[in-house]
């Protein structure tokens, strides 16, 4: 096959072209191709995806004709004699001259008996392309578009063959028109061009050899013409378009000393750039064992590579399939129309009838199956079919209806098989596609087999299914709303979709990275080719907490099963960030979505240490004043209530959390140990924010008379204070065992939602928490007033400031340690490495805190130690 043909074929099975070998390698691979009987040139996959392209190539030095203005005087003659032409071939490079839409004659050959033997004729339309019409023996073809009257170079060449009068018009290397009829007149047999003819350029010859009209001249630029006594192929045609002669029956080769110029014709040499050289692709030659280069268009025998992890993965599938879904689309189309194995069997050729036929039954084999969820091998089959449509070559003359229904049964069999519940599929088969991301390249295929629907009453095609939908203007757009397409995103193949997430950017390591809006495709076209504009365009969150929004597109260089495309944020920016959108501009067009990151700061070495370092420091010190303040609490006989139990219980919980975070960095290199580790701190933690809350809600039964027992209210506080952290510590474990622990500290995994089973509930402690401190701080601003006017009513007024200002303060800095409230700092911490300082020296010291407030400075306990003195001198 050809480069192109051999490469879709590799693909359509899942695998690579083959790579090059390494130099130690080339040898003994060479001997083995050998042995299988491979001789000669082998193709070899482009490792950058761009083929090769000599630029010695590029600059042609070539005179060129030009032809100003439409005139009945310029011409120019091409001095050669002319054969008769049973078959012919011309090609020129052209520029057309944008200012005129009147008929223009490129050239025209004419022998005595007949004056528009060949002649080839063009015009602008007023949809701005201009169409070429060839006439031979006097019969006229219509005039079909060939390319876009935008005053660029444009390559063309038109053919024509006596056998059945089959003619062709190719522009850019690409065939625009076709047909046969264009033949002898009346009934006689097909005739051969006429020898001994009068060739012109710029001018329709009414008379042999002169005659002009203006109205028919040509004006513009043209180069490079060539003829031939035959058919040129369309790698010939590619080789010409590249500035490359082709020797064999050249009739008429581009030289100024073979052209007759009429003086007012203007002759310039140029330095011409080709539009673009013969594609070369990189060859292997198996007996000399070297490389070389070789037209892609040429066909070579191919070798199809596959990655040892996707060949493992794709016979897994096929062993353990049941061939369900395959069975039921043969048996129901009543022929093979999805092959059972995936590396023997040979790929069909698809036409448009035969795609449709196939996308049918899927369609319906999909919508009815018995059981929601595809296996291994029905995702791979479903996909290898989906690549076969995508790359059908829509060829001159089928029926041009059977497209949108196409379209629609595509769209369709994307959209069942990106349900929700394939994402466990999706995963299972990542080394073999990386992600669901393969699925928009294949859709983008698609979409430009729509091109021949538009006509100037149609000016769109929209086609859609529930959730995925494609259009196709001149710009070509597609959506994936927000559902399966997204879930898969994040579940399946993740890590070729999303490559370098965790990566350190500007001091901060994304943690996390989801898809948070519908993913779009777009694509401007000009004349069936893919031009790249800018594009500005509003996303709506599917989640609006705490993320931070950045505008990522999603580019797909080539999109293969052993690659599934990456993020970039290049050439994108934020214009606006709203907590339900975001819009963003992008400076070219391809796949677009915004990615909802979940971030941590990324600090230095010195920073870490640092930390870590006031951490076991600050947590060692509290950890001691904790267990002093403990062992005071039951040695000195301080009397019980309610608040001291409370006091005890959150003094336990802190005193083991703050020594198990000490010692949790030395159980990480045990994985059981640092489970369990991670288990007990999270309970521990849990249970000390619990009795903060145990002691907020103490105090609102202070300041706000609660009708319940002391009995009763200490149940209720110790199942909160303990039962609470055990329910919320045995779901997590039940639900997320396998997503618990982080990869690199003994601590809740935050790249998942577990972190949530803490920061939740501590987040809803703190709010409780806060609104009682507001409540108490309240009533004792209040008390003091009152007790400050009744005691002292003639006081000055700064007095009385300096009496609120201390009862503010006061109950603050006593309740702020056991209220859990300068945890709050942690949701500053990633500002800055200030923060996270005050925040480890705050909560570190809260042990020392409580042992200065609740210990030193408390009267009970003061009071305590003072009978204890008295009791002992006595």
């Amino acid at each position: 096959l050809d480069w192109w043909h051999a490469d879709r074929y590799c693909e359509q099975r899942f695998a690579q072209l083959l790579f090059e070998p390494q130099d130690s390698e080339q040898a003994s691979f060479s001997k083995l191709l050998q042995s299988h009987h491979i001789r000669g040139s082998v193709w070899l996959n482009e490792r950058d995806g761009v083929l090769h392209k000599p630029k010695w190539r590029r600059d042609h030095i070539v005179p060129v004709l030009v032809f100003r203005d439409k005139t009945d005087t310029k011409y120019v003659k091409v001095l050669s004699d002319f054969p008769a032409l049973p078959a012919v071939t011309a090609c020129a490079h052209l520029q057309w001259d944008t200012r005129t839409q009147e008929i223009a004659t490129i050239f025209s050959y004419a022998v005595p008996t007949f004056f528009n033997e060949f002649q080839l004729r063009g015009f602008v339309d007023e949809e701005g392309f201009v169409r070429f019409a060839l006439i031979v023996h006097g019969h006229h073809s219509p005039y079909l578009p060939v390319f876009r009257a935008d005053g660029q170079w444009h390559h063309f060449c038109v053919t024509w063959q006596q056998e059945n009068g089959t003619w062709s018009i190719y522009a850019d290397g690409k065939r625009r028109a076709s047909a046969s009829g264009l033949c002898a007149v009346g009934l006689s047999a097909p005739q051969a061009i006429y020898s001994q003819g009068t060739f012109i350029i710029g001018q329709d010859q009414d008379s042999l050899g002169g005659t002009f009209r203006e109205k028919e001249s040509f004006s513009g630029n043209i180069t490079d013409l060539h003829i031939w006594q035959k058919v040129l192929g369309a790698e010939q045609i590619e080789k010409v378009r590249s500035c490359w002669v082709v020797e064999q029956d050249l009739v008429f080769g581009w030289s100024s000393n073979a052209l007759e110029v009429e003086s007012t014709v203007q002759e310039v040499t140029a330095q011409f750039l080709c539009p673009g050289p013969v594609e070369e692709c990189r060859v292997f030659e198996v007996g000399s064992s070297g490389f070389s280069y070789a037209s892609c268009l040429q066909s070579l025998p191919f070798i199809c590579r596959y990655r040892k992890d996707a060949y493992w993965q794709l016979k897994k599938a096929q062993l353990e399939s049941s061939h369900s879904l395959i069975s039921r689309v043969n048996m129901l189309a009543e022929r093979t129309v999805i092959p059972e194995d995936v590396f023997t069997s040979d790929v069909q050729d698809m036409n448009l009838s035969v795609a449709l036929g196939a996308l049918d039954v899927l369609a319906t084999v999909l919508r009815k199956r018995e059981t929601p969820v595809l296996e291994s091998s029905d995702l791979l089959a479903v996909l290898q079919l989906l690549q076969q449509v995508s790359d059908v070559e829509v060829q001159e003359g089928e029926e041009l209806e059977m497209l949108e229904p196409l379209g629609q049964y595509y769209v369709e069999v994307t959209e069942l098989i990106l349900e929700e519940q394939n994402i466990e599929t999706w995963s299972s088969v990542s080394q073999v596609i990386r992600g669901p991301m393969a699925v928009v390249e294949l859709c983008n295929r698609m979409v430009s087999h729509l091109a021949p629907l538009l006509t100037a009453g149609r000016t769109k095609v929209t086609i859609q299914h529930r959730n995925v939908g494609l259009r196709r203007v001149t710009v070509k757009n597609m959506w994936f709303g927000y559902g399966s397409l997204q879930r898969c995103l994040s579940g399946a193949g993740s890590s070729a979709v999303f490559q370098d997430v965790a990566a350190s950017d500007g001091g901060q390591k994304y943690l996390s990275t989801t898809v948070g809006t519908a993913v779009i495709s777009s694509t401007l076209l000009s004349d069936y080719q893919e031009i790249s504009t800018s594009v500005r365009y509003r996303l709506q969150h599917r989640v609006q907490w705490m993320v931070i929004s950045m505008c990522f597109l999603c580019f797909l260089l080539h999109v293969s099963p052993d690659a599934g495309g990456m993020w970039s944020t290049a050439g994108c920016s934020v214009v606006t960030s709203l907590p339900d959108s975001t819009a963003c501009f992008c400076n070219h067009t391809t796949n677009f979505a915004v990615l909802l990151q979940v971030y941590e700061m990324q600090r230095t070495t010195k920073e870490e240490l640092t930390l870590q370092t006031l951490t076991f420091i600050g947590c060692g010190v509290s950890f001691c004043a904790l267990i002093v303040t403990f062992i005071l609490f039951l040695a000195v006989g301080v009397p019980k209530s309610e608040r001291t139990t409370v006091h005890k219980n959150l003094i336990l919980a802190l005193a083991a959390a703050e020594a198990l975070l000490m010692f949790s960095e030395l159980a990480k290199t045990n994985q059981v140990v640092c489970f369990t580790v991670t288990a007990f701190l999270h309970l521990f933690f849990m249970a000390a924010f619990s009795w903060m809350l145990v002691e907020g809600l103490l105090l609102w039964s202070k300041v706000v008379a609660v009708n319940m027992s002391e009995d009763r209210r200490m149940k209720f506080y110790y199942v909160t204070g303990w039962g609470l952290p055990v329910v919320i510590v045995g779901v997590t474990l039940a639900t997320s065992f396998n997503k618990y622990v982080a990869d690199n500290h003994c601590w809740l995994n935050v790249q998942t939602n577990v972190i949530w089973a803490f920061v939740g509930p501590v987040l809803f402690i703190l709010a409780v928490n806060t609104f009682v401190l507001f409540r108490v701080v309240m009533v004792t601003v209040s008390s003091a007033r009152r007790r400050s006017k009744m005691l002292t009513p003639n006081s000055s007024l700064e007095n009385q400031i300096g009496i609120q200002i201390w009862a503010t303060a006061k109950p603050i800095l006593v309740l702020l340690p056991v209220l859990g409230l300068t945890w709050v700092c942690g949701v500053l911490v990633h500002l800055s490495i200030i923060w996270a300082y005050v925040f480890i020296v705050l909560n570190s010291l809260q042990g020392l805190y409580i042992f200065l407030v609740y210990a030193i400075y408390n009267s009970e306990v003061r009071n305590a130690i003072q009978r204890m003195k008295d009791k002992k001198k006595a």
